[in-house]
C-alpha cells in the first residue's frame, strides 16, 4: 500500500494520539488464515508464510513461531490473537508514538473525537517513556476544568494503575459515561508529590471555532479560538472571521493555544484566505529521505487589511503549529505567548475491512523558512507567561482542609487565594493562622458559613471563583499582549 501527495491529504491527520503500524497483507490474509480451536494450520495459513507471491522471505521465521506456538502451546490461541499480536511487536519496532493500529472499537472512538459528540474527560494525550502523557486538555472540558496541563504524565484512574497498558487501553480506562469520577494520579514537572485530580466526566461537544469582538487601545479586535482542526473548523472559521469583518474590526488574534492538531486540509483551508502573496503554507516531505516533496500555498494575493497575532502555547502541536509558521514565516505576523510543542510529522489513516485502522507515520512537514520543529517547538515572537494561579488545580473532594495541615493540596489553595487576591501569607503548603483568616474572608465575602476550613460547599465556590477569574479577558496576559501588538502598543 502507497500514499501519494495529494490522493492522502484529504485523509492526512495532524494528531497527537500515539500510535502504531501494521502490515495491510497481514490483515487482509488473516481472516483466510484461521485455525481451529484445535491448533491445526489451514493451507491458506501456510500459504501467507511460504515466501512466495508478495510476500518476503523473512516471513517464514514469522511463520515458524506462529507454527509453533499454534501446536505446542499449553493453552488454545486464535489466529487473530497472534496476528494482533504480531502487529503489536511491530509497533514496538518502530518507537513512533504517533503511528498505530487500531481494532474497529478503538478506531471508532478515535474518529468519534474529531466528528462528533463523545463522553470523557476532553484532552488529548501521546505516550511518552511508557507513559500516558496529556498534550493539551480540550478548552472548557473537564480536564481543563480539573486543572490538567501539557505534559503532566497520567500514572492512574480511579487506582487503577495504566503501567503496561498501550494507549488505547490507557484511554478506555480514562473515558467512561457523564457524570462519573476519573480519579487521576498525575505526575507533573517541577511538583515533589504526584497530584490527585478528579475530573467529572461530561459530554465533550466538538465545537472547534468560537469568537468575539474585543476593544482595546481604541481598537475592535476579533479574536478566533481554535480548539482543534476537525473537519468542519475551515468552513466555521471562515464564516466568523466574514462576520468579524463586516463589524469592522481593524485587528485579528487567532488563538491555538492548547490545540492540538487535526486535520492538514482544514489548516490548509485556513492559511489559504489569510497567508499573503500567494507564500507558502507547509511543505511536506514523504516517505524515508523525503525523496517525495509537495509544498502548499495561498490563493490569497493580498494581505488582510488589518494586522494579525497568534496565540500559542505548550499545548499547540502539529496543525496550530503549521499555521502558525505559515503566518510567521509567510506573512510577517508576530506570535505570542510560549513554546509550542514540537511535533512536526504527518501521520495518514486507512480503514481496513473489518473498520479497524493502520494510521501510519507517512511524511515530516517543515514550515515555510525550512524548520523542522520536531521534539523543538516554535518559539514566540513574543514571550508571555500567565500568572501561576492559571496552574492551579482542584482541591481534593476527599478531604477537609483546615489549620497545621500542610502538603501540595494546601500549596494550590494558597495559590488559589492568591489569584483572587486574598493572601494566604505564605505559598510553601502549612495552612497557618494567615491562611485561614483568608479562607475566613473569602467565605464572609461569599455569604458561606465562616468557619476558617475549605469543605465541600467552600472548595466549590473557591473553583468557580477561580475560574471566572481565568476566564475574564484582562486576566489573560497573553492575550492582552496579543491584542497590544495587533493594535500598535
Amino acid at each position: 500500500m502507497r500514499w501519494k501527495g495529494r490522493t492522502v491529504i484529504a485523509l492526512v491527520l495532524i494528531s497527537m494520539v500515539a500510535s502504531s503500524f501494521v502490515t495491510m497483507a497481514i490483515m487482509k490474509t488473516s481472516a483466510s488464515a484461521s485455525s481451529s480451536q484445535g491448533g491445526a494450520l489451514t493451507a491458506s495459513s501456510m500459504a501467507l508464510f511460504s515466501g512466495s507471491g508478495d510476500y518476503p522471505k523473512e516471513f517464514q521465521k514469522l511463520y515458524e513461531a506462529f507454527s509453533a506456538i499454534k501446536k505446542d502451546y499449553i493453552q488454545n490461541v486464535t489466529t487473530e490473537q497472534l496476528v494482533e499480536g504480531a502487529i503489536g511487536g511491530m509497533v514496538g519496532s518502530l518507537e513512533d508514538p504517533y503511528s498505530d493500529y487500531m481494532d474497529p472499537r478503538s478506531a471508532e472512538e478515535f474518529t468519534s473525537t474529531l466528528h462528533s459528540t463523545f463522553q470523557g474527560i476532553g484532552t488529548e494525550v501521546t505516550m511518552q517513556n511508557g507513559r500516558v502523557t496529556v498534550v493539551s486538555p480540550f478548552k472548557n472540558s473537564p480536564a481543563e476544568r480539573a486543572g490538567l496541563r501539557p505534559n503532566d504524565q497520567i500514572l492512574s484512574v480511579n487506582d487503577e494503575s495504566l503501567e503496561g497498558l498501550d494507549l488505547h487501553q490507557a484511554v478506555t480506562k480514562i473515558r467512561g459515561p457523564k457524570g462519573t469520577k476519573a480519579v487521576l494520579k498525575v505526575v507533573r514537572a517541577g511538583v515533589p508529590e504526584p497530584l490527585t485530580i478528579v475530573c467529572v466526566r461530561d459530554d465533550i461537544p466538538i465545537e472547534t471555532v468560537n469568537s468575539q469582538i474585543i476593544e482595546k487601545n481604541g481598537v475592535k479586535v476579533g479574536v478566533i479560538n481554535l480548539t482543534q482542526f476537525s473537519t468542519d473548523t475551515a468552513k466555521h472559521f471562515k464564516e466568523q472571521l466574514a462576520a468579524l469583518e463586516q463589524k469592522g474590526i481593524g485587528g485579528l488574534v487567532i488563538d491555538v493555544r492548547g490545540n492540538p492538531g487535526g486535520y492538514l486540509l482544514a489548516v490548509k483551508e485556513i492559511g489559504e484566505v489569510l497567508v499573503p502573496k500567494k507564500g507558502k503554507i507547509v511543505q511536506i516531505e514523504y516517505g524515508n529521505g523525503g525523496q517525495q516533496k509537495e509544498e502548499y500555498f495561498s490563493t490569497t494575493e493580498a494581505a488582510k487589511p488589518y494586522p494579525i497575532s497568534v496565540l500559542i502555547n505548550g499545548g499547540s502541536a502539529s496543525a496550530s503549529e503549521i499555521l502558525a509558521g505559515a503566518l510567521r514565516d509567510s506573512g510577517n505576523y508576530k506570535l505570542v505567548g510560549e513554546k509550542t510543542f514540537g511535533k512536526g510529522t504527518v501521520q495518514s489513516t486507512m480503514e481496513m475491512n473489518d473498520k479497524s485502522q493502520l494510521k501510519l507515520t507517512i511524511a515530516k512537514w517543515i514550515t515555510p523558512s525550512g524548520d523542522w520543529v520536531h521534539k523543538k517547538g516554535i518559539k514566540p515572537d513574543f514571550e508571555v507567561k500567565q500568572p501561576d494561579y492559571f496552574n492551579a488545580t482542584l482541591l481534593p473532594a476527599d478531604k477537609v482542609l483546615q489549620r497545621d495541615m500542610a502538603g501540595t493540596d494546601v500549596k494550590n489553595l494558597q495559590l488559589i487565594l492568591k489569584g483572587l487576591n486574598l493572601s494566604p501569607g505564605r505559598e510553601d503548603g502549612y495552612f497557618d493562622e494567615k491562611t485561614e483568616e483568608a479562607i475566613k474572608q473569602f467565605q464572609t465575602s461569599s455569604k458561606l458559613e465562616v468557619t476558617g476550613k475549605v469543605d465541600a460547599k467552600t472548595r466549590s465556590s473557591l473553583e468557580e471563583s477561580l475560574r471566572k477569574t481565568m476566564t475574564k479577558p484582562e486576566n489573560d496576559l497573553q492575550l492582552q499582549k496579543a491584542l497590544d501588538v495587533v493594535t500598535g502598543k
